[in-house]
């Protein structure tokens, strides 16, 4: 199907002013692992089917879009984020027909629809890599990044894979090394190949003329390497951290500066965003993997409005536990580095461990800790992203070595336990087989102590994290400020933090304390007036604002 592609371009289309070409500015996305959502025909596996039978929880949640991991035909060595064919449905999720209704279903609900592009890298099974590796002068020769050995037979220089070991694989048939950045059986595409360039264009936009209103871009910074292949200069230890990679690997020993984040990969950003403007509304959000200049990367890749829309960096995705002083520094710093740029933040994902075992599981109310930092997570400036069972406050699970699947956690296990624990299938129903996954064996277990959390266990409750997110988000959706408003932080102590969000004429206050301890937060003067609606209690009068803990306060001052 790939090859049957062809780079047609479409005239630009009339401004239409109904169409809002800023949704995703202050968008709330949800993201789906497809291989966990929802079984629908009793294999074990999620499908493109149970993610259609899902879409009115979805919808009823108030979030804006939802992003799918990938589901494309792949070898699954990496669960997808290996590509053997770009334009096609893997058949354990469905089949194109599938994802058409999708889509047409999610935008009858009001939901936009986010695919993950992988273009860094295919499958080793790809017909392009087979192409390549034939020989060192058949057509596709270049389309991935070859170098011959040094001397001594070892790899061209010292990059390392974030999966472990070397980022060079050596090649029999053109004995050659190629490179790849994660799994051997992921090579790395040449993105200096203009070639390259125009399949990947092509394939972008196959999904466009399908409906997908975005993309969201796994590792965007890793696109292209120096030609001049030098080694990454080590890193000196005090600078190291786990940002990007777990602490036990020694990809943390290099500064890359050679092998990803190039100044070359602007010119592609560009050429894809002019290819996403030729369309009403498409957005896209990129993955910025870089432990010393994220923010600098995240500025350069949304600046000027000519590259991708936002991105995220792993600020807040890291094993460090968030603090008001954290937050403030993150959000100011990329204020002033990425002042024209826009962000996405989120707290958890498919690649990390789960948001309530990494930073809630030691305070004294777990749940009223996740509800206080989701409402600081939806209140700052900047998209959001919320992983699924994140609103369920789903724990990281506990899996034995023989149930892993990951092959980044089977290699450093066991200090680093890899990417399953926050995997296993989400829970509808406390009573059902599986929590309502899968009849059959799920492709990872159901932990027990989830099933507590389930959907339906949660559904009405009040007092739960699911209607604590659904209660936020129709706060948020009644005030503009809160998604696309300026922010301007207010001096305040300990574990409080408070700023101002701000668009048009509207103008909020915000003061969050992620204590369990009572704490004040001095606005100025004035009196208050609290905003009603978001879930957390309220206080008139004039003064400092009392908070609980784990409490917040929504507001104007008068």
């Amino acid at each position: 199907m790939q090859s049957a592609l062809k780079a047609t371009s479409r005239p630009d289309p009339a401004p239409d002013p109904a169409i809002d070409r800023d949704w995703w500015r202050g968008a709330v996305i949800y993201q789906i692992y497809p291989r966990s959502y929802q079984d629908s025909n009793d294999d074990g596996i999620g499908d493109l089917k149970g993610i259609v039978r899902r879409l009115p929880y979805i919808a009823s949640l108030g979030v804006d879009a939802i992003w799918i991991s990938p589901f494309f035909k792949s070898p699954m060595k990496d669960f997808g984020y290996d590509v053997s064919d770009y334009c096609d449905v893997d058949p354990m999720f469905g089949t194109l027909a599938d994802f058409d209704a999708l889509v047409t279903e999610a935008h009858r609900l009001g939901l936009k629809v986010m695919i993950d592009e992988v273009l860094s890298h295919t499958a080793d099974i790809h017909p392009w890599f087979k192409e390549s590796r034939s020989s060192r002068n058949n057509p596709k020769a270049d389309w991935y990044v070859w170098a011959d050995a040094k001397p001594d037979g070892t790899p061209p220089n010292n990059w390392l894979s974030i999966f472990g070991g070397s980022a060079w694989q050596w090649d029999t048939s053109r004995q050659q090394y190629y490179m790849h950045n994660f799994l051997a059986e992921q090579p790395d595409l040449n993105f200096h190949n203009a070639e390259v360039q125009d399949a990947l264009l092509d394939i972008t936009r196959f999904w466009l003329e399908r409906g997908v209103d975005g993309f969201r871009l796994d590792t965007i910074n890793f696109y292209f390497h120096s030609l001049g292949l030098e080694d990454n200069p080590p890193l000196p230890p005090e600078q190291r951290n786990d940002q990007t990679a777990p602490a036990v690997n020694p990809y943390n020993y290099q500064d890359h500066l050679y092998d990803k984040s190039r100044p070359e990969n602007l010119g592609f950003l560009e050429r894809f965003r002019a290819l996403l403007d030729e369309y009403p509304a498409q957005a896209a959000v990129g993955e910025v993997g870089d432990s010393q200049r994220g923010l600098e990367v995240v500025a350069a890749y949304t600046a000027e409005g000519k590259r991708v829309h936002m991105c995220y960096s792993f600020d807040f995705l890291a094993p460090e536990k968030i603090s008001a002083a954290k937050v403030r520094a993150v959000l100011e710093a990329f204020g002033t580095v990425a002042s024209d740029g826009w962000s996405c933040w989120a707290f958890s994902n498919h690649d990390v461990m789960r948001v309530a075992s990494r930073w809630a599981a030691n305070e004294a109310d777990p749940t009223a800790y996740l509800k206080v930092i989701s409402a600081l997570l939806m209140s700052l400036r900047g998209s959001v992203c919320i992983y699924q069972g994140e609103e369920l406050g789903l724990g990281e699970a506990e899996l034995k070595f023989e149930d892993l699947q990951d092959p980044y956690g089977i290699r450093f296990w066991p200090e680093f336990k890899g990417r399953d624990g926050c995997r296993t299938p989400m829970v509808w129903d406390v009573a059902a087989k599986n929590g309502g996954f899968s009849s059959a064996k799920p492709w990872l277990p159901v932990p027990g102590k989830h099933l507590s959390q389930a959907v339906n266990v949660q559904q009405g409750d009040a007092s739960s994290l699911l209607e604590h997110y659904r209660r936020f988000l129709a706060f948020r959706r009644q005030h503009p400020a809160l998604a696309k408003g300026d922010i301007t932080f207010i001096e305040s102590d300990g574990d409080t933090v408070a700023f101002t969000r701000r668009e048009g004429n509207e103008r909020i206050v915000c003061a969050f304390n992620l204590g369990g301890k009572p704490a004040e937060v001095d606005l100025g003067k004035g009196s208050l007036q609290p905003l009603p609606g978001h879930g957390f209690s309220g206080q008139t009068g004039t003064g400092p604002v009392r908070l609980g803990g784990y409490g917040a306060w929504f507001g104007r001052i008068d």
